[in-house]
């Protein structure tokens, strides 16, 4: 194992512009759960400049930190001085993932998640398995197998009842008949020989003599088999919260597939690309529908070509820097004639209007993605730089609304979407508290980090569920599977719903559908 190397360190200029005020820690996701400083912000920029400035071997202590933290850039936004931290722990994360060993389960998984979730084809094949995790037996089986007594019905297996009864008559005083007489007993006590041998217990130390070897590997063997425990403890963690957000998507939605070229439906505005993603396509492909459709009746031109299947936004953000240039080149060249590049999921924008970052030290390609990363915009964000064509129906609806954090910290994008809702009438949008932490999704963290994520995910969404409201409105799809799942480990549904739907139902006149 090797300390950071010469490429694409954490750039020194951005390590020193951290003046240590503390202003991010109240905002830090991991800070406000442990409350460690090594887990906040300034702790890890911290821990960067250590590597730079001492060099050596990476530590578990900064190995630690570094995926600790969630991406959600809400420091970013909290910091008086502008420190760039986006782009210190992206470069942080590359370091460690080319110069630190990780163990082979860890590695393993890694590799499993990065082999299926950008890949829509992939995703699709695991929708009926998916199916079958979310199935639940019946309610009334449920309330008989929880009213059936254990300790009857084992004994009703172990024992016919014939036999049963016959135990249960039977009497202490016969079965006492069956030892030998107490007068014998005392007599034999008393036969010397046998009283020495019984004082000398040879039968003791010859146990003794036997398990003291016994023992003493089980006190080596103790704490290796703790680790092993804790080991697969942290294994299985991981699939099960693979499971847990398993979503409710019916299989026929899971194949939808959008047309490449939609017309305007109104005097034409220009011509814009839509980048449907991975996760995105697959498992919210009425969420891609509504914003062709929406994006139509503002006077766009769309074109959603089938490829390139993904935008490199899962391995960026994970420090798998080449997948992501190689995924932000092939998204670059499909879509550079376009006036502007539009995504719906939060974590797809930010990578892209960080392509320019990404590719900046490749002659052929860095120019290309400062321009590309320039068009990019959040369709809400697009929607809210003009002035709506399509009429607004009512929607009789309170609405919570969800700020992303790759929304509204990453792109700063917190007042578009709101604004947008604010147009459907009748529409009442209500704020939660704590809107500037992370929900605990961030990308694949809870799949890599499900302990954290899953205190996170229930804070969050007793917040979202006291506001009373009928819908939560996210843009992000790792967000909607995040807050659903942990409303439903609150014993509570919560319908989540992504902002341009509900404009697509509000200008169709039509109601929700479920």
């Amino acid at each position: 194992m090797a300390g950071f190397d010469l490429v694409r360190r954490p750039e020194p200029e951005l390590i020193e512009a951290c003046v240590h005020c503390g202003f991010c820690l109240p905002t830090c996701p991991t800070y406000v759960l442990w409350g460690e400083e090594v887990d906040s912000p300034r702790g890890r920029i911290l821990l960067m400049r250590a590597a730079e400035e001492e060099g050596g071997e990476l530590t578990v202590a900064q190995v630690d930190a570094w995926d600790n933290c969630l991406g959600c850039m809400a420091c970013v936004t909290a910091c008086p001085s502008g420190v760039q931290y986006d782009n210190l722990i992206e470069d942080a994360r590359a370091q460690v993932e080319r110069n630190w060993e990780r163990s082979r389960a860890d590695r393993l998984w890694r590799q499993a998640l990065f082999a299926l979730f950008p890949h829509p084809g992939r995703l699709r094949a695991l929708a009926p398995f998916a199916a079958v995790a979310r199935l639940r037996p019946p309610a009334a089986v449920v309330a008989r197998l929880r009213a059936l007594r254990p300790r009857a019905a084992a004994a009703r297996l172990r024992q016919p009842p014939r036999v049963v009864a016959r135990l249960r008559a039977l009497r202490p005083p016969a079965a006492a008949r069956l030892r030998p007489p107490p007068q014998l007993v005392a007599r034999l006590r008393a036969f010397p020989p046998l009283a020495a041998a019984a004082s000398a217990r040879p039968v003791e130390r010859f146990a003794a003599r036997l398990t003291a070897p016994v023992k003493r590997l089980a006190a080596r063997l103790t704490a290796p088999l703790e680790r092993l425990a804790a080991c697969l403890a942290a294994s299985l963690a991981r699939p099960r919260a693979l499971l847990r957000l398993a979503p409710r998507t019916p299989l026929r939605a899971t194949i939808r597939r959008l047309p490449e070229r939609t017309a305007p439906r109104t005097p034409r505005r220009g011509r814009v690309g839509f980048v449907q993603g991975c996760v995105q396509r697959v498992f919210f492909g009425e969420v891609n529908a509504a914003t062709v459709a929406v994006l139509a009746a503002e006077g766009y031109e769309v074109f959603a070509p089938r490829l390139p299947r993904c935008c490199g936004a899962l391995q960026l953000h994970s420090g798998d820097a080449d997948p992501a240039r190689r995924l932000a080149r092939e998204t670059i060249a499909t879509f550079e004639g376009c006036d502007a590049v539009v995504a719906n999921a939060a974590g797809c924008g930010s990578a892209m209007k960080e392509y320019g970052h990404l590719l900046r030290d490749d002659p052929a390609w860095a120019e290309r993605a400062r321009a590309f990363s320039a068009k990019v915009r959040d369709a809400t964000e697009l929607l809210a730089e003009q002035e709506p064509r399509a009429v607004r129906h009512p929607l009789e609806l309170t609405v919570a609304y969800h700020d992303a954090c790759h929304l509204a910290h990453a792109q700063g994008v917190r007042e578009a979407p709101r604004a947008l809702l604010r147009q459907i009438p009748g529409l009442e949008l209500r704020e939660p508290a704590g809107w500037e932490i992370c929900c605990g999704s961030a990308g694949l963290y809870n799949l890599l980090e499900p302990e954290p994520a899953a205190e996170l995910g229930r804070r969050k969404a007793e917040l979202l569920l006291a506001t009373g409201a009928d819908v939560v409105a996210a843009a992000n799809p790792g967000c909607a599977l995040q807050l659903a799942a942990h409303a439903r480990s609150l014993g509570r549904d919560l319908e989540v719903r992504h902002p341009i739907e509900l404009i697509a139902a509000s200008i169709s006149g039509t109601p929700l559908r479920p």
